[in-house]
């Protein structure tokens, strides 16, 4: 007997939620395991914004919220937008969910017919293709290999663009390469969206500030103003203020589309928590001092690692241009074989590889539609990645017959 539908059958669980949950269960079984499979920051709340969930529980603020956000929050997110993105939002052109891959969800679901198309530049958040295929989408990745920086590129997009096409996905910068475009690489994307006005633009912009070496963000809706009204912006505090317990994302694009997420939202979850949407707010309005400081600390811990990798025979690495994550090129690696004498075929072998022999765990970039790569997260402390490369360094020198 199964109890799931057929429409789950092609989606997997979140890879990095798996990997980081073999784990901890590796180190139940009493293993030394070091994690760097999840995205989490290792960072504790700033206290001023726990303090303002603390203040809004004592004034009862523990009531249903509205359904889009509390007019705080809401308020909050436009503020925010005109002060950080230059781009004016009113509160009816605002969503607040339980996450930013709820605003995803909300925005697919509201909006995707059978067999519509969402274009997704591989390496991608894995999570978007099992939103898509869920809702009953076509998802198409378009490989934008580690040679174009891992960018998607104007011709490139003019040639998978039909008449199925619904929406293009950007992620910047992105997990799980770090890419970031430059302000003239959107503007060209936009010039080729100009001509399709069906196709609608998903700008995940939730790493925003987290850029490395002196870049300035700007948001897709800001350098496309023609597009705006066709761009739903998504962001949340998870990262930047490492919130990813408090579960707060946020989206921003034309009243109707809003209006039709809200709709979703109201049948799924009601709105997201009371409590958590005052510290939220408080994150957006607050003193950004702390995010700043958490940048400079992701920054170093990316030079750390770009550093070793390049030291490791096999391993490739590009320094990413911002988020935390470290999109490690194996190619060399393919063929090797352990010392057990098994063969390391793909990446998904290198992982299992590094988790048995080095007790690192690390997300495979199948996963991400663009192979041989892993991804190791860069949100944990320079101690812990120092070690973790030093285990991986051992592990890849007891291969035997290294291509490079």
């Amino acid at each position: 007997m199964s109890f799931a539908s057929s429409r789950l059958a092609p989606v997997k669980p979140s890879a990095s939620a798996w990997v980081s949950q073999a784990a901890k269960e590796a180190r139940a079984r009493g293993e030394d395991v070091i994690d760097l499979g999840l995205g989490e920051p290792d960072f504790d709340t700033p206290d001023h914004i726990k303090e303002a969930a603390h203040q809004a529980a004592l004034r009862g603020e523990t009531k249903y919220p509205p359904t889009n956000g509390t007019l705080v929050m809401r308020q909050a997110v436009v503020d925010k937008f005109k002060r950080e993105n230059a781009l004016d939002y009113a509160l009816d052109e605002v969503i607040v969910s339980n996450g930013a891959k709820q605003v995803l969800f909300n925005a697919f679901m509201a909006t995707l017919e059978p067999g519509d198309e969402v274009l997704l530049c591989a390496p991608y958040f894995g999570q978007y293709k099992d939103i898509v295929l869920i809702l009953g989408g076509v998802p198409v990745p378009l490989e934008c290999p580690a040679e174009a920086g891992f960018l998607l590129t104007p011709d490139q997009l003019q040639g998978v663009i039909t008449p199925k096409t619904r929406w293009l996905l950007l992620n910047q910068p992105s997990n799980p390469s770090g890419a970031v475009y430059s302000d003239a690489e959107i503007t060209a994307l936009g010039e080729v969206l100009a001509d399709h006005e069906r196709v609608l633009v998903l700008s995940d912009e939730i790493y925003e500030h987290i850029l490395f070496d002196g870049r300035v963000f700007r948001s897709f809706a800001a350098l496309c103003p023609g597009l705006k009204d066709r761009t739903l912006t998504v962001n949340g505090v998870s990262k930047a203020y490492a919130m990813t317990g408090w579960r707060i994302g946020y989206g921003a694009g034309h009243k109707e589309l809003i209006a039709a997420m809200t709709k979703v939202q109201s049948q799924i979850s009601s709105g997201a928590c009371s409590i958590a949407q005052a510290a939220a707010a408080a994150a957006l309005d607050g003193p950004q001092d702390e995010v700043r400081s958490f940048c400079r600390a992701f920054e170093a811990r990316r030079d750390l690692v770009v550093a070793r990798v390049a030291r490791i025979p096999g391993l490739t690495l590009a320094a990413p241009g911002g988020a935390f994550y470290g999109l490690i090129g194996c190619a060399g690696l393919i063929g090797a074989k352990t010392p057990l004498g098994e063969t390391l075929t793909n990446d998904t072998d290198v992982t299992a590889y590094l988790l048995k022999a080095a007790g690192v765990a690390a997300v495979p970039g199948s996963v991400y539609d663009l192979s041989p790569f892993f991804r190791i997260s860069t949100a944990a402390s320079e101690e812990v990645l120092n070690d973790a490369m030093d285990r991986i360094a051992r592990a890849v020198s007891d291969l035997k017959g290294l291509t490079s």
